[in-house]
């Protein structure tokens, strides 16, 4: 599949470099609206026997070319519930980086756009492509290790210094760019919580810079954690009736996940293992799934569907809402 990307930052290298490294996906044109930053761009992610992609000007422009059979929107939150439109008003497949919009109003729309012109349309939840986190889901829905009870998750990165991060007009903050990897997890393992509760610290401007979100559920509780101005261990661990899994450090990448069953009521594991689920990359596994999909004609992805995009972005306006958090123009 030939992609076109619109914009040009830092999580537009990785998909630029994954895709193509790892997969038969290429990337056949950038786009800024300064194309001159487009240019700098490919000149800074160089690959080996593989033809640089052509810089653009304009997103406009992108979205028209003939040769981009579906577009990847890498811009700020803020944005991009209008680039996903303007592809899709184009005729293009789109994959929108996370988190999917600012909210789930511009989500709902974005979906109802994709739904008339019958276009595929999914949110770039990378993680749940990983082997790692499919074990996880297999384990749990085995029955393996007994009923989950306690699912927790934290993301802590020192990034409050990023410029955009600090504005409430670009949807910044700790919440969109580092909750939306420990709260999707979270609900790929329990699905939809019935009750959302969090606490949180804002800065002056009035932007999160953390937030522990208690996510409820009928037989099990869940914790999430995420924040900008410190670095945990990234951990996931989930635990249960009898067993427990363990992705111990950076739980959102590819990494070894240990898993440990118990049997109800033993005292010692009678199984304790670590299954190595690394693999090189990971955003080329997303890029795999729209490339399948659209193949098949489909217009959501089964591992990242519309209605998982619609109530993660309901979980997370819950979250923004407790801790005090409001966009302009919402």
């Amino acid at each position: 599949m030939r992609w076109g990307i619109i914009g040009a930052g830092g999580i537009a290298g990785i998909f630029y470099h994954d895709a193509q490294a790892w997969s038969s996906a290429r990337v056949v044109a950038v786009a800024s609206r300064d194309r001159d930053r487009a240019g700098a761009f490919i000149a800074d992610h160089p690959l080996d026997g593989i033809e640089p992609a052509r810089a653009l000007g304009s997103y406009e422009e992108l979205v028209a070319d003939p040769e981009v059979e579906a577009v990847y929107v890498a811009t700020p939150h803020a944005f991009h519930a209008e680039h996903a439109r303007l592809a899709l008003e184009a005729g293009k497949p789109v994959l929108v980086e996370k988190a999917f919009t600012r909210n789930a109003a511009e989500a709902r729309a974005v979906l109802d756009l994709a739904r008339e012109h019958g276009l595929f349309v999914m949110e770039a939840m990378w993680t749940r492509f990983l082997p790692g986190q499919v074990l996880a889901r297999h384990l749990l829905d085995s029955g393996l290790i007994g009923e989950p009870r306690f699912v927790r998750a934290d993301h802590y990165q020192p990034i409050s210094h990023v410029p955009r991060l600090a504005r409430p007009e670009l949807a910044g903050g700790a919440l969109l760019d580092l909750g939306v990897y420990p709260v999707p997890w979270i609900h790929s393992l329990l699905g939809a919580p019935e009750r959302v509760d969090a606490v949180g610290r804002l800065t002056d401007a009035g932007v999160d810079l953390d937030e522990v979100v208690t996510l409820g559920y009928p037989r099990a509780t869940a914790v999430a954690a995420s924040g900008m101005d410190a670095r945990s261990a990234t951990s996931g661990e989930v635990d249960a009736t009898a067993g427990r899994i363990c992705l111990a450090e950076k739980f959102y990448r590819p990494a070894p996940v240990r898993v440990v069953v118990d049997g109800e009521g033993r005292q010692e594991p009678c199984v304790d293992i670590v299954w190595d689920a690394t693999v090189p990359g990971g955003f080329q596994l997303q890029a795999a799934e729209v490339a399948r999909c659209v193949a098949a004609g489909r217009t959501e992805s089964a591992t990242v569907p519309w209605s998982t995009t619609i109530e993660v972005m309901e979980v997370l306006d819950a979250v923004r809402a407790a801790v005090g958090v409001r966009y302009p123009g919402e």
